[in-house]
């Protein structure tokens, strides 16, 4: 019988303007729970691309201090890719508003991080709008299915296996005394997928 299949997902994560100090506990926590962060852009939006991002809240009352909050500063913007990456990163952030939060989701990241509903430190896309919200941030971001199966199998064929033998190759001509983490390091060095990471990069408007 064969191993169910795993479908990973992909959503959006915002590291809002408040949290920006926190960016390297926060993303810390993100790699602790089984995300791997695909891509990364810091961005300072204008006031007119965060009302497009936000376009499905316009009208609300809270809509022009979301965006004069949202665009009064840099952000950073990240691809995140696990199974349920959509359910996993909202129940990880914790509900909106910061004091619930504490609450209800003590060790969330808007718990730890946040200090109200509209800075609650992170972004978290829904099902519905994750790859909108993807390519707004990414608008080069080509998306592809996640092979699974023999798409899968001929995906670790063709990218994967052949640059693994490369470095189980050199590890036994180096003979290193931690090969673990020689591997893992030389992997890291020759990885011709490596994902993308773009910093201080600013949106531009379309």
């Amino acid at each position: 019988m064969e191993p169910p299949q795993i479908y990973v997902e992909r959503t959006l994560a915002i590291i809002k303007p408040d949290a920006i100090e926190s960016l390297t506990d926060i993303e810390e926590i993100i790699k602790r729970s089984g995300f791997t962060i695909v891509q990364k852009r810091r961005a300072h939006l204008t006031p007119e691309q965060t009302s497009d991002f936000y376009a499905e809240h316009y009208g609300k009352m809270f809509f022009p201090s979301l965006v004069a909050y949202m665009s009064s500063g840099p952000i950073v913007a990240m691809v995140l890719a696990r199974e349920n990456a959509v359910e996993y990163w909202r129940e990880l952030i914790g509900p909106p508003n910061c004091f619930r939060a504490r609450e209800t989701h003590p060790d969330s990241i808007r718990a730890l991080y946040g200090t109200d509903d509209q800075r609650n430190a992170v972004h978290g896309s829904d099902h519905d709008g994750a790859e909108r919200e993807i390519r707004f941030m990414f608008p080069e971001s080509i998306v592809e299915p996640i092979p699974t199966g023999q798409a899968a199998k001929d995906y670790l064929a063709k990218l994967v296996n052949p640059t693994l033998l490369k470095g189980l190759t050199s590890l036994c001509k180096q003979k290193p005394e931690e090969p673990i983490t020689w591997l893992a390091d030389w992997l890291i060095a020759n990885n011709p997928n490596k994902p993308c990471v773009n910093d201080d990069i600013h949106v531009t408007e379309s």
